[in-house]
Parts: structure tokens; C-alpha cells; sequence
């Protein structure tokens, strides 16, 4: 029996999948939520995983194994704290963590760790990517073998303290500076062939309304707000991201990895939890969204569990929306 949207594991609590298909099996890349009674605040100091566990499946109906310590906050020299959600990539006959953490100064950074096998453990360089900056990392290997990562998040995640060319612990929170500026989009540089720098400078992504015009900062239902995800569908670009305040996984098309991208529609209504997050694969003809809610709490937003079910995709390319709990 399929067991679409339920907990892929209980004894412990994961969130922000990131799901990929390597010899034919399902690994997925979670962050690791820490128990705790500490409070929740916007700044994210409510999140305070410290590990990652890879997570397999021999099959979507076969039993998610837990394959233990992959990489812990101990192991990276330049991290202080907070490892939060990562992603996967096969480059090189190697498999890449990428992953991002905040480093002895507090600021967020991303990091790449590397292994001979897809469940780790992983070694890490030993500093952050330099010129990198914030949350989320999401990895794209492309048809031609660029490698592309989309990375970003609001508040917590400290993507709006970055616009003047350095971090400015001051820059208050969008979109409450000026709603009426054109809101951020993720982060996005190709990566060089050891994976262990940007090989060009990073670029905004631009996410456009129907008419053509950048969505706005006061545009919650549909701009960007972290958690970005990339995958190919027939040939077109598909960027799915989560809108933050608003709690929906919505999702942009492009002819170009690197945009811009005309914003579509909503995949995911809101999850139970603050945090929506997901990442997109296919496997064996069907697409899969993975996500992660907080079932297995009772609602504690800190205290999350990694699900899927089935994404269908119409005849002209659109997605129909999923309410995760009908």
C-alpha cells in the first residue's frame, strides 16, 4: 500500500526534503529538527537543527530507511550553528551536499560536503563558498552538465541584508521596507566543475506577473519568500518556491535556467506548521512532490515530518494544486 502523505519516518523529526533519484532509488536530503521548548521568533531561532540524516526508499512502497549521521555542525570548521535545509547533486562521480549553515560571525553561508556514496558520511571542505550568502540551496544538474544553484530566504534566512553588496544587520525585513518595490527572487550562480566555488558571480532571479511586470514586495500570495526548487518538465524551466507568510508552494516557468520566469499558479495549499517546503522528482514516469508538515507534533513549528504524494501536471504544462489534506 502507497503511503503518500504520511510520515516517512516517526523517530525522529525532518523537514525541508530535498528528494532525488540515484540508481533507481529514492534518497531524500531532510533537515533535522532538534526538540526544544525555546521560543518562536521571526529571526528563525526556533530552528536549531544541528545534523542531517540521509534518508532511502528501495521503492515508493518499500520501508524509508534512516542510514544515520551523514554531516554534523561539529564536523564543518566554519560553522557556529544552525544547519538548516540542504540538497543533493551526483557531479563527478561524487555526490555533493550543499547545505547552509550560519558561520562564527552569525551570518548564513553555504557549504559543500562530498561523498563516494549518496547516504554519506560526507566530508566538508573546510570553508563556506565564497560569495555566499543566506539559505536553501537547491541544486540543478543541467541537460549540458552545468551545475546551477538556486539559493535565498527572507528574515531569518537574511536575503534582504545583502542588497547593498554586503551584510547590513540593520536592512529591516521585507517587505516592509516599501511594498511597492519590486519584490527579491532567489539567488542563482553556476557552480565550478569541483564544486567547491561559484564559477560565475551570483544573479537575482527575476519572477514576472502574467503581464510581464515584476511581482511586488506586497505581492505575498505569489513572490518569492524562500525555500526555492528547479526541475525540467518537457523542456521548460519550472522554479517552485514557498511565499512564506501566505504558506503556499507556488511555482514560475522559464525557457532559461536563469529566467526570467512568469509565475503559473500554485502547486501546495497551506501545510499545518509556519514552514512549507518541498522539492520536486520524478521516478519511474510519475512526478513525486516531497514536503514536510506538523502532523507528527501536533502543530509545533520547529517539530516537522517529511511526506509526498503525487504532482499531475495538465496538458498545457500547468500543475493542479494540491490541498495536502484532501
Amino acid at each position: 500500500m502507497s503511503e503518500q502523505r504520511k510520515p516517512l519516518v516517526r523517530h525522529m523529526y525532518t523537514a525541508d526534503p530535498s528528494a532525488h533519484v540515484f540508481n533507481d532509488k529514492i534518497y531524500v536530503y531532510p533537515s533535522h529538527d532538534i526538540p526544544h521548548d525555546g521560543e518562536d521568533n521571526d529571526n528563525g531561532d526556533e530552528y536549531q537543527m544541528r545534523d542531517y540524516h540521509v534518508l532511502s526508499m528501495d521503492s515508493l512502497e518499500s520501508e524509508c530507511i534512516d542510514n544515520g549521521l551523514a554531516l554534523s555542525d561539529g564536523d564543518v570548521p566554519w560553522v557556529s550553528s544552525q544547519l538548516w535545509a540542504p540538497d543533493a547533486a551526483y557531479v563527478n562521480g561524487k555526490y555533493y551536499l550543499v547545505f547552509p549553515a550560519r558561520d562564527k560571525d552569525g551570518n548564513f553561508r553555504l557549504g559543500v560536503a562530498s561523498s563516494a556514496s549518496p547516504t554519506g558520511p560526507f566530508d566538508p571542505e573546510e570553508n563556506y563558498i565564497e560569495g555566499s550568502y543566506s539559505i536553501d540551496p537547491a541544486v540543478l544538474v543541467d541537460d549540458d552538465g552545468r551545475v546551477i544553484v538556486y539559493y535565498g530566504g527572507l528574515w531569518g534566512g537574511q536575503l534582504e541584508k545583502w542588497q547593498s553588496g554586503k551584510f547590513d544587520p540593520d536592512a529591516p525585513f521585507s517587505p516592509d521596507p516599501d511594498p511597492e518595490a519590486d519584490a527579491l527572487g532567489p539567488m542563482c550562480a553556476v557552480m565550478s566543475q569541483d564544486m567547491k566555488s561559484f564559477a560565475e558571480k551570483p544573479v537575482m532571479i527575476k519572477i514576472l506577473d502574467e503581464d510581464g511586470k515584476p511581482l511586488k514586495a506586497k505581492d505575498e500570495d505569489r513572490r518569492y519568500f524562500e525555500g526555492p526548487w528547479m526541475h525540467k518538465y518537457k523542456g521548460k524551466y519550472y522554479l517552485s518556491y514557498s511565499t512564506g507568510t501566505t504558506h503556499y508552494i507556488v511555482y514560475a516557468t522559464s525557457d532559461s535556467p536563469f529566467g526570467p520566469f512568469t509565475y503559473r499558479g500554485r502547486i501546495m495549499e497551506p501545510v499545518l506548521g509556519w514552514t512549507t517546503h518541498h522539492s520536486i522528482v520524478e521516478y519511474h514516469g510519475k512526478w513525486y512532490i516531497f514536503y514536510h508538515d506538523c502532523e507528527l507534533s501536533g502543530g509545533i513549528n520547529h517539530r516537522r515530518c517529511v511526506k509526498y504524494t503525487e504532482l499531475v501536471y495538465n496538458d498545457d504544462g500547468t500543475i493542479v494544486t494540491i490541498d495536502p489534506y484532501k
